[in-house]
């Protein structure tokens, strides 16, 4: 299972009692014993010196009043108070710590630089370990998708021994160990926040190909609202179904789930009916009627996709330009020689659209226009050069861009990294159909059959508006109900009020729902209607933050809240939001045995989500133990 949108794994800092102080077997270390537990801990005074050169490898740490020892290596707290002996600090240091440097002297260290969070520098001690150094190989190769055999490049060898020659390089099957060490370990740490969970879960599907066609793969990812509030954010049916289902039952989720946002195919809509009935009705949302949804960003592709089918002659004497002007290095350089001339700057260079990816197409006219005055003077510098775009082509330019663009950006929110909270959903989509009734009554000829086939596909999967999105509307305490009063008269101008009150009904029958699941005799009474208090609120309000600090007054909104405004609208991250071609897995991955590729994707994001999604906190250099290589049999998989 891929936790694409998890963000809330926790590091384990420290242990219980009862695995605080560890015994060493043998009487050998008595005598050093003796000797370091001689040296405390100093007072609250700080008059007494620490001497024991067991600090060497513990820094004190006060939690809630309470003083630690933290392993410098593995991070462990042991209990420290005032007038305290080493002794158990050796023993940790001798025995339990699986990271500290071992096969050399203790009192062999190095001095390094390192930053504190402030950024300031400050010179610590460093010592090398093997055990560590092979942790830290495995998660590089994990985080950064490297090749399993990396390890037996004689480049990365050779790169390796220079910088740490004591670093005996490892074997494959032993990389392959320690990756699945760590995918051991944080499944643990992922399973047991899923455990703590009160609220529901949001899952979304995604089908991955291998690049040889030779398996398929679903990545299942889970999104929910941590405590904090903050948002944590991946054929046949019957196959499809139990894979899902078992997924869901060993996470021990399928009574938290709140939606599953999947693909547009029959086969994902059968994969949910058959999933339904395997699901209890009663641990489901509304008996299961909003479990479905759509995914957005495949929604949009098919829109685009159909209107740019729809206008693509149009547009081909810019495409056969860019094509020429960027054919050799040469013709790049004589144009942007001439653009240099009209003072046209080069920030941007001129791009092949690609057919998969809808977005290079705008980003491709984007450009060119930016470009426009330069063509012609090329043209004349180049007898060759022939499909010089005329200003009917630049004025189709201009206006497929002009509405590509509400696209692009829906998508782009859509589909970011974090996932936007499901409020956005509901107004974005609104505006898309307004805009769209807009385009077809448009005086140009190519923008009406453009936006006739938008909205043809459109009302094929958004004639209906999910109801929970509508719910999310309503949470938003900027907008309430005026949000779906103000849209659903222009969108349904037949049946607007009839699904206004489908909507406001959908809320109360939810809100019941949680008042009786929650089991409180505090009644929420904050009205739905009015607008809240949008005046007061900027753009950049955060729904989140808000429900977490005025949610305290209605707790059972605030449950509910926490659960629908974190279901995604969208199974893709940004990437390959735009693609109309489906998710590959890479060449050197597409070999590997099942099991072990689900070790390197899960693993993957567990350890980017410890690091808020974006870098990793390293206390020193990284290394780790040798992988598997592209062409694993399955035969030849080594169980661990």
């Amino acid at each position: 299972m891929e936790s694409q949108g998890v963000e809330s794994v926790q590091s384990i800092n420290h242990r219980d009692d009862n695995t605080e102080v560890e015994m060493i077997d043998g009487d050998n270390h008595e005598e050093e014993c003796a000797t370091l537990e001689t040296n405390d801990i100093p007072q609250e005074s700080g008059k007494r010196k620490q001497t024991s050169k067991m600090w060497e490898h513990f820094k004190k740490v006060k939690v809630d009043d309470m003083q630690y020892a933290e392993c410098k290596y593995c991070k462990i707290r042991l209990k420290a108070p005032p007038g305290f002996r080493t002794t158990s600090l050796f023993k940790h240091y001798q025995k339990a710590c699986k990271r500290r440097p071992r096969g050399l002297d203790i009192r062999q260290s190095l001095i390094k630089t390192s930053k504190k969070v402030s950024g300031a520098e400050e010179l610590t001690t460093h010592t090398f370990s093997q055990e560590y150094t092979r942790s830290e190989l495995a998660r590089m190769v994990i985080l950064h998708d490297y090749p399993l055999s990396i390890v037996e490049h004689v480049g990365f060898r050779r790169y390796s021994a220079s910088l740490q020659p004591s670093f005996t390089m490892i074997s494959r099957n032993t990389l392959k160990n320690d990756i699945f060490s760590i995918y051991n370990d944080e499944k643990i740490k992922f399973y047991k926040s899923l455990d703590k969970l009160k609220c529901r879960v949001a899952i979304t599907t995604d089908m991955w190909t291998a690049s040889n066609n030779k398996k398929d793969l679903m990545a299942i990812t889970a999104h929910f609202i941590d405590d904090s509030w903050r948002l944590q954010t991946p054929h046949t049916a019957d196959v499809l179904c139990d894979l899902l289902a078992d997924a869901l039952m060993d996470w021990n989720i399928d009574r938290k789930v709140s939606t599953i946002t999947v693909d547009n195919c029959t086969t994902n809509d059968a994969m949910l009916r058959r999933l339904l009935d395997r699901l209890s009705t009663k641990d489901v949302l509304l008996d299961g009627k909003v479990l479905h949804m759509r995914c957005c960003a495949h929604i949009l592709n098919l829109i685009v996709k159909d209107g740019l089918e729809t206008i693509s002659n149009t547009i081909e004497r810019i495409r056969d330009s860019v094509v020429y002007w960027t054919a050799s290095p040469a013709r790049v350089e004589r144009f942007e020689e001439v653009a240099r001339q009209l003072n046209v700057s080069c920030g941007k260079k001129l791009s092949l659209d690609c057919k998969t990816r809808w977005n290079s197409t705008y980003l491709m006219l984007e450009t060119a226009i930016a470009y426009k005055d330069v063509f012609p003077r090329a043209k004349a510098r180049d007898i060759h050069y022939r499909s010089l775009p005329i200003d009917e082509d630049w004025e189709n330019a201009v206006e497929i861009c002009s509405k590509l663009k509400l696209f692009y950006n829906v998508t782009e929110m859509f589909s970011g990294t974090l996932y936007p909270t499901s409020n956005f959903y509901f107004q974005k989509i609104c505006e898309i159909k307004v805009k769209l009734d807009e385009w077809v009554k448009s005086t140009n000829v190519m923008i009406q059959y453009m936006a006739k086939d938008m909205l043809q596909k459109y009302e094929k999967y958004w004639d209906n508006c999910h109801i929970l999105m509508g719910v999310a509307a309503v949470l938003d305490p900027r907008y309430k109900m005026k949000l779906v009063e103000f849209y659903f008269p222009l969108i349904y101008p037949e049946s607007a009020q009839s699904k206004i009150v489908e909507i406001r009904q959908s809320y109360y029958d939810l809100l019941v729902d949680y008042q009786t699941r929650v089991a409180t005799n505090l009644k929420d009474t904050s009205s739905i209607g009015g607008s809240g208090k949008s005046g007061s609120m900027s753009s950049e309000f955060d729904v989140l933050s808000w429900w977490k600090t005025n949610g305290v007054k209605y707790p059972n909104l605030q449950k509910m809240a926490k659960d629908i405004l974190a279901i995604p609208v969208s199974t893709v991250a940004s990437e390959s939001a735009f693609s109309t071609s489906g998710r590959l897995v890479s060449p050197h991955r597409n070999r590997l045995h099942p099991s072990t590729l689900e070790i390197l994707m899960c693993a993957r994001r567990w350890l980017w989500n410890e690091g808020n999604g974006t870098c990793l906190k390293f206390s020193g250099l990284e290394a780790c133990p040798t992988m598997l290589d592209e062409e694993e049999d399955e035969e030849t998989v080594v169980e661990t």
